[in-house]
């Protein structure tokens, strides 16, 4: 049988070891719940996110899935994007990715004759934001621009 003593050092235990998992720099026991919730909601949001990308990997066949690069360049992306398939309306969800980023396209070359090709180089329109985005938020961002684009044209 345990003492409340022991019981109360199992307890501290336990919810240190929940405030390193969860990054929580809280003291009371609610706050790191709290944190240790907020946590959890963000681990589901992340596997929905990474569920859409499996979605939308699976919705093209092979060689139609469009490769997508995403270069770091100083303050700027090196954004591309080829598929074999040509994608009719495809460019303008992409450039609505990038809004919601605040990047800003400097230059830009786009072919959909018979395939889609996109290589732009875009900058952060406000680069004394706090927040740093990188190559892999970009390619994440243009990702969920072409699974909108799928479900828009699955509608059609």
């Amino acid at each position: 049988m345990f003492s409340r003593e022991q019981e109360r050092e199992a307890m501290f235990k336990k919810l240190q070891l929940l405030r390193s998992i969860t990054n929580s720099h809280a003291h009371d026991k609610a706050s790191v719940i709290l944190d240790a919730s907020k946590y959890i909601k963000d681990l589901k949001q992340r596997v929905e996110r990474l569920n859409q990308d499996i979605a939308t990997a699976a919705s093209f066949t092979g060689e139609n899935f469009p490769t997508i690069r995403v270069e770091e360049q100083e303050d700027d992306f090196l954004i591309k994007v080829f598929t074999t398939r040509n994608c009719q309306g495809l460019l303008v969800f992409i450039l609505e990715a990038f809004e919601e980023l605040s990047l800003e396209v400097l230059q830009a070359r786009v072919s959909t004759s018979d395939s889609f090709i996109l290589e732009a180089i875009a900058t952060r329109e406000n680069k004394e934001a706090g927040d740093h985005i990188d190559a892999q938020v970009v390619e994440q961002v243009v990702l969920q621009g072409i699974q909108k684009w799928i479900e828009v044209s699955e509608q059609e």
